[in-house]
């Protein structure tokens, strides 16, 4: 086994089994439900903060709370809460981006007693003063929140180590991202997905050490030739064990992203030393664009994507549908109208954690890898 796979095989880790190590170890862990929660907050009182996005299987309980038709990380999120699977977490911060996550908050309130509910309802109109403001006061509030589980009072101080620490992390996989597109035979889209999700699981330093080495190696090795099609991905949610095979069986190499779940982590920083660090967090949410789940009045999440596509000289777009999602589902006819204009060759993959049969998945793909 090379060095490289040795390093990418330590990042392959279970969420529970992680849950369970930092709490044997004394920790407390905060969950942090899709998107964008500040986890510098959580990191910066001395807990560790632990994105969970559901998980692949079955719906099953969340069913009595939610229709079928809600998109599927939210209710499996739900059916590890009411299974008791999350029960060592300290509360679980559930953003209010979308009317899905509202409803999880509430669901939640009700339902899962073991795990307190932190509601962040970000204001949507978030460039404007008015809107930093009111963002910068819901996360006033939810470190009074965090202060009481952590028992201890938030330093700004701290806050700045954290933001330090995250931005490190950030720019460590941008760099993973550039290296991986050059390198396309040893990151293979599930090599790429390992590094991007495991990032939600770990304590960022001891992540960010593993991702350093990772690039070391990469930066060492030639850069490689791939007999394939080079796509760049969009979407929500793109760690599907299965579909990522199927990207690997039609040698399709994945470039870059636009995909919440992976360089939503990543593509911006946020502002270091200034007097005020909790609004620098909240700042951070204005400066975001192209997000399928921030308002986005000037629709630049298709001139993003056209730009990746270009900056890697990829052949085409898949476009990763989570099913039932009303966001992801609005923006896309306008990005595959953009597309098509721009003669970029694109394809919808709908996707779903509880697909357990993956033949127009497959087909669509390997259609797609033939036109372009």
């Amino acid at each position: 086994m090379s060095n490289i796979e040795a390093l990418l095989n330590k990042l392959d880790v279970c969420p529970f089994e992680q849950l369970d190590k930092y709490v044997a170890e004394g920790k407390k862990v905060i969950g942090c439900a899709p998107v964008y929660a500040p986890e510098e907050l959580v990191y910066a009182l001395g807990m560790i903060p632990m994105g969970i996005w559901g998980a692949e299987g079955e719906v099953t309980l969340s069913k009595e709370y939610f229709p079928a038709f809600y998109a599927a990380p939210i209710l499996r999120l739900m059916d590890l809460g009411l299974e008791g699977k999350l029960d060592k977490m300290s509360g679980m911060i559930i953003p209010g981006l979308s009317d899905g996550l509202k409803s999880l908050s509430q669901n939640w309130k009700r339902a899962v007693k073991n795990v307190p509910c932190l509601y962040i309802g970000y204001g949507q109109n978030r460039k404007i003063k008015a809107g930093l403001d009111f963002n910068e006061k819901q996360y006033v509030k939810l470190i009074a929140e965090l202060e009481k589980i952590a028992d201890c009072k938030l330093e700004n101080s701290k806050v700045e180590e954290a933001i330090l620490l995250y931005n490190k992390h950030r720019k460590a996989l941008q760099e993973f991202n550039t290296l991986a597109a050059k390198h396309l035979n040893t990151i293979t889209p599930t090599y790429r997905a390992r590094v991007m999700s495991s990032a939600y699981f770990m304590d960022k330093a001891e992540h960010l050490a593993i991702v350093e080495e990772i690039n070391n190696e990469l930066k060492a090795m030639p850069e490689e030739a791939f007999d394939g099609k080079k796509v760049v991905t969009t979407g929500l949610l793109a760690n599907s064990p299965e579909i990522l095979k199927i990207f690997e069986n039609h040698k399709l190499g994945i470039v870059d992203d636009n995909i919440n779940h992976e360089s939503g982590q990543f593509d911006y920083l946020v502002d270091e030393g200034t007097d005020n660090p909790v609004r620098a967090l909240a700042k951070w949410i204005s400066d975001i664009e192209g997000s399928t789940l921030l308002y986005d009045p000037e629709k630049l999440r298709g001139k993003i994507i056209m730009d990746k596509v270009k900056k890697h000289n990829a052949d085409g777009v898949a476009y990763l549908l989570t099913k039932f999602s009303d966001s992801d589902e609005f923006d896309y006819p306008i990005i595959r109208n953009e597309l098509n204009e721009a003669g970029i060759m694109n394809i919808l993959v709908e996707v779903d954690q509880q697909m357990t049969n993956f033949e127009q998945a497959n087909t669509a793909l390997q259609t797609f890898a033939d036109m372009i």
